[in-house]
């Protein structure tokens, strides 16, 4: 007689139906023929959130070296990517990987707020891979960014097709909006200049609607450091001011890196 223990242990047959269900997904998330996706899949005892942050990893390490590589001449970056090139791969379509919305969850906006760190050299990768592992699993309407850098928008505007990317800078390090295309629809944008900051700080304002609703997108990254605390409180003003000038019938959403201390 076969122990309670036997019992409840999968079948041959049923392991390999779950296997070649994960490999099918992976293969769809990422583009891939299905033998890669079970290298990586194996590689990470089938654990699909490890082998996708394996993948990322990978593909983070290729484009920030085409993207740093010396002999490129620069390009120019637009502040709304309107169309993909043409060697994209989209990972944030929507797959089985994705949570699906209820009916009722569907008409309501998700929006998430991230400051990537991308100043900071020694975790370029991991924080990128975290960003794009993010937007497979949630698919956000809206995403805040701080502190983007140029390799970040490039892997972006490749791997992540199915959102909109409006820029807040061109250079050195600035914020940006992404946008869900298929809930979200952009209207126009401006970058609102600090006059005195010593950081490039701005803050970037995006008219959009939702379900038929205006809303008016603010996302900044405010003056850095205990020592600037002054020109920090100037800059949220100027935003409360822009928050307060917006038409009544506009939603204002404003999110972002404050850097405010609990004494402000």
């Amino acid at each position: 007689m076969a122990s309670s223990s036997d019992t409840h242990k999968p079948s041959v047959s049923d392991v390999e139906t779950e296997r070649t269900r994960l490999c099918e997904e992976f293969a769809s998330i990422t583009g891939n023929h299905s033998a890669v996706a079970q290298c990586y899949l194996a590689e990470n005892d089938w654990q699909m959130e490890r082998a996708l942050n394996s993948f990322f990893e990978a593909d983070m390490e290729r484009v920030f070296e085409e993207d740093f590589e010396e002999n490129d001449p620069p390009k120019k970056k637009q502040k709304v990517e309107k169309t993909p090139p043409e060697d994209c791969i989209d990972l944030t379509k929507d797959s089985p990987a994705a949570q699906k919305p209820t009916d009722e969850d569907d008409n309501k906006l998700s929006l998430m707020s991230w400051n990537v760190d991308g100043l900071d050299s020694d975790n370029l990768q991991e924080r990128a891979r975290g960003l794009c592992s993010f937007l497979v699993l949630y698919t956000p309407d809206v995403v805040f960014l701080q502190e983007l850098i140029p390799p970040y928008v490039h892997y972006l505007k490749k791997r992540a097709v199915s959102y909109l990317i409006v820029e807040g800078g061109e250079d050195e390090y600035f914020t940006g909006i992404m946008l869900k295309k298929s809930r979200v629809k952009f209207l126009e944008c401006e970058i609102v200049t600090y006059p005195t900051t010593q950081m490039m700080r701005n803050l970037l304002v995006a008219q959009v609607t939702f379900k038929g609703q205006k809303l008016c997108l603010m996302t900044s990254h405010l003056e850095s450091c205990k020592g600037y605390a002054g020109e920090r409180m100037k800059q949220l003003q100027l935003v409360m001011q822009r928050m307060k000038e917006a038409p009544e019938d506009v939603n204002v959403l404003f999110g972002g890196d404050t850097n405010l201390r609990d004494t402000e």
